[in-house]
């Protein structure tokens, strides 16, 4: 007999019985690793370093539209299809960053690596524009405006590609490790350095703003009106000297040692279970015993999830059948079996997608502040006084002022108000705020619509040579502020829901979560704008989406969108009404048994 099969199952025993059952066969977890945390002393390194990636990346992608229409001379839609492609690839790679840091190397690596490719990137962007041989030839405007300009060539995309490549997995890296490698800096059983971390978010919150605006700012204007040349080479410089300032903090850093990535668990849970899927759990010959381990940790004490009934299927996963566990206690393989924990992570992560695929729409409206909200602006008047010109690629600060101001009055005098009336302490369910942002996402675009032909008509009324409509770009601020308002409702709420409604060991998960989102709204952005060209081209017909944005329908792709945002308001109510808050199953699943355990105990 197995050393599986003597074990009693976990359910025939009373409570402290079951838990002393368990640890007799398992080993101890280690205890916590001592360390002297950096503190405060290491932030200016990390949050140094952190800065000046973002002002790199952000600074290229607040102007990538306008680069792209004006050094590399792509019409409208393959300009708008490229930066959502990137978008797409960059905010998928923090998932691989994520994993390599937490199951290999470490944060610290993974970071100092992604700094470098960075910077490659970055002097690979300014030599593309600094070198002629790089990028296609200049052009005359009223060639520009006749579309006959030349476009890039195979040599100029593939190094434009190498220049994003590089980026891409700087992003990949620096991202997802930079915040919890500045966590790790506190000590979190400590109250000081609890503060510290709630500080520390602050922080970094702060200087990401604080980058935004100067990379929508100062960053843009100086490729705008400067030069390109000098437009990315300031950021490279300062890239580089951000790359010496981390590596000056490596004594006063705190290392903590990979521990496993969330991803693995996850992966070995879905294998086990789909080994299992015919395994009937009344006749299992394992008479309903499940894989239920102590939590090995040395960072945080990560707190066991309960079993639940729901998605019983997956429970299969930590079934012990013959000859998977060693004499230790340990398993066999993990791809054949999983713990209970590892089952409900996975669970977490099941029941949140449907929240998560009703944001892609709302992000595909956002992103378009980047692609042809730009458009519109270079097709406009954009002075401010005689003598000042506002960059096209800077119009997107009206959105980040306007989640600037709204933030601090939703926080301290909207959610005070609403906490009275409805007795929730976020004023309302984190689910009606995403709820509240999808609409807004609606409405903005119904709103860009009515802008643009407005701005379309004026342009074809007055036939200037330059194709500029006379009308001031702050006709664009409505659209702007009510994505800055779907931002604020949407965005900001789904990562509040991934934060509650995920273990603490999972944030990292929340926040890829995130990130899949993202990614998977510039795909889907992507494939909208592409569908839609080509299917408005056909027969002859003059397609909505041309390289002349005077002569394109904008406007109607605005208001697809928008149709397409009351369908995924539909689909919304639908799964947000069914969703089961964390706290609301554990208290239904501590008030019942499983099922599975039932008939284990009956055997």
């Amino acid at each position: 007999m197995s050393h599986g099969k003597s074990m009693p199952p976990p359910s025939s025993l009373p409570e402290n019985e079951d838990r002393k059952a368990h640890h007799h066969h398992y080993p101890p977890p280690p205890k916590p690793i001592q360390r002297k945390p950096g503190g405060w002393k290491s932030m200016p390194y990390i949050l140094g370093n952190e800065s000046f990636e973002r002002l790199a990346s952000i600074g290229l992608v607040a102007n990538f539209m306008v680069f792209l229409m004006t050094i590399f001379h792509m019409s409208q839609v393959s300009a708008a299809n490229l930066i959502n492609i990137w978008s797409g690839v960059s905010n998928f790679a923090p998932l691989v960053g994520a994993f390599i840091s937490d199951a290999y190397t470490g944060k610290f690596w993974v970071i100092a690596f992604s700094s470098f490719a960075t910077l490659l990137g970055m002097v690979t962007m300014t030599l593309i524009v600094a070198l002629p041989k790089l990028h296609p030839t200049s052009c005359a405007s009223q060639q520009a405006l006749l579309n006959q300009c030349q476009g890039p060539t195979t040599r100029h995309f593939g190094f434009l590609a190498l220049a994003l490549g590089f980026l891409t997995i700087g992003t990949g890296g620096i991202r997802p490790c930079s915040l919890p490698f500045g966590v790790d800096q506190f000590d979190p059983t400590t109250d000081e350095g609890r503060k510290g971390i709630s500080s520390f978010f602050n922080w970094y919150y702060t200087t990401f703003t604080v980058i935004l605006l100067i990379a929508l700012t100062l960053v843009v204007y100086i490729q705008d009106s400067v030069s390109w040349v000098w437009g990315f080479s300031i950021p490279t410089m300062l890239m580089a000297c951000s790359i010496v300032l981390f590596f000056l903090g490596t004594k006063m850093y705190v290392y903590v040692k990979p521990e496993g990535s969330i991803f693995s668990g996850i992966a070995q849970t879905l294998v086990a279970a789909y080994k299992k899927r015919n395994l009937e759990v009344e006749k299992a010959k394992t008479r309903g015993m499940l894989y239920d381990p102590p939590i090995k940790g040395s960072t945080y004490e990560v707190q066991k999830l309960p079993l639940t009934n729901r998605f019983r299927h997956l429970n299969k996963a930590a079934i012990i059948m013959d000859g998977e566990i060693n004499p230790d206690g340990s398993r066999v393989s993990s791809s054949n079996l999983a713990s209970i924990q590892q089952v409900e992570e996975v669970k977490c992560l099941v029941k949140v997608i449907p929240i998560l695929v009703s944001g892609i729409l709302c992000f595909t409206v956002v992103a378009q502040q980047g692609t042809f909200t730009v458009s519109q602006a270079l097709k406009m008047d954009r002075h401010l006084g005689p003598h000042f010109q506002i960059p096209a690629g800077s119009i997107g600060i009206i959105s980040m002022i306007t989640i600037g101001i709204w933030l601090p009055i939703y926080d301290r005098i909207l959610v005070p108000s609403l906490r009275k009336i409805t007795k929730i302490e976020s004023g309302i369910k984190i689910l009606q705020r995403i709820g509240i942002g999808i609409f807004f996402s609606i409405f903005a675009m119904i709103v860009a619509g009515l802008v643009e032909k407005k701005r379309r008509d004026s342009a074809i009324y007055h036939n200037r040579p330059d194709g500029l409509a006379p009308l001031s770009v702050m006709w664009l601020a409505p659209q702007l502020i009510l994505m800055a308002f779907a931002e604020a409702f949407n965005i900001l709420g789904q990562l509040e829901f991934y934060y509650m409604e995920f273990p603490d060991n999972m944030k990292s998960a929340g926040n890829a979560m995130f990130f899949v989102t993202v990614g998977a709204a510039n795909y889907v952005s992507s494939a909208l704008v592409t569908a839609v060209h080509k299917v408005t081209g056909k027969h002859g017909r003059p397609a909505w989406l041309t390289s002349d944005i005077n002569a394109s329908k904008v406007d109607y792709f605005y208001y697809v969108l928008g149709g397409l945002g009351v369908l995924n308001l539909v689909y919304y109510v639908v799964v947000a009404s069914q969703y089961q808050y964390k706290e609301k199953i554990q208290d239904v699943e501590e008030e019942s048994k499983l099922d599975i355990e039932l008939n284990a105990s009956k055997k």
